[in-house]
């Protein structure tokens, strides 16, 4: 497939990620759930057909890097800088996805990369938010400016897109991992991931 697939991740380093996950969680333990996701993510897309794979990273990588994922920096600002400039790295279709949902797929990776001119994918999240963008033709334009991190984001992004005259292909919901109970819940929902292993894990030590 001819595009490129996007993380944009922190390295989970214990204090730093999934803050919101303590204190029923230790930060050792948060940052081990997502490392667990993150790793998650990148066996999807290393399983996804696509040009080129790359994680945009805040941070160092780690023994939790994969090969045949290209790593590049996350530069300054806010979310949606960050994002734009993401996009402005590509050449081509490109899906942007975060390291908040472990569930994903292949199969919905490459629905929201195949793409053709005029069209974007838009992935809402249960709290609001999106979990993937894809764009046909990236230009950060689209996404600067959006403002992140509320309930109301999944619906300005889409009107973006629709405002600028873009076919939005609406991917199934998701929900992201951001609280203890979005961790249970989408380990639940899929018990394969290394995220629901680490899960697990956890309890099963807190239980002993």
């Amino acid at each position: 497939m001819n595009g490129t697939l996007l993380v944009i991740a922190k390295a989970p380093v214990p204090g730093r990620v999934k803050t919101r996950l303590t204190p029923v969680h230790t930060p050792e333990e948060a940052a081990a759930l997502a490392e667990a996701a993150l790793r998650d993510t990148l066996d999807a897309v290393l399983a996804t057909p696509a040009r080129r794979r790359v994680l945009v990273l805040d941070g160092e990588p780690g023994a939790w890097l994969p090969p045949g994922i290209d790593v590049v920096p996350q530069c300054g600002g806010g979310l949606d800088e960050r994002l734009a400039d993401a996009f402005g790295r590509c050449d081509g279709p490109a899906l942007l996805i975060g390291m908040d949902t472990p569930q994903v797929s292949p199969e919905l990776l490459s629905a929201g990369l195949d793409l053709v001119p005029g069209e974007a994918a838009l992935g809402p999240a249960d709290d609001g938010g999106f979990w993937a963008l894809g764009l046909a033709e990236p230009d950060g334009r689209l996404v600067r400016g959006v403002p992140m991190s509320s309930p109301d984001t999944g619906a300005a992004q889409r009107q973006r897109l629709v405002r600028a005259g873009l076919g939005v292909r609406e991917l199934p919901r998701l929900r992201d991992v951001d609280t203890p109970d979005d961790a249970r819940r989408v380990a639940a929902g899929a018990p394969g991931t290394r995220f629901a292993a680490a899960l697990a894990a956890m309890a099963g030590a807190g239980a002993r």
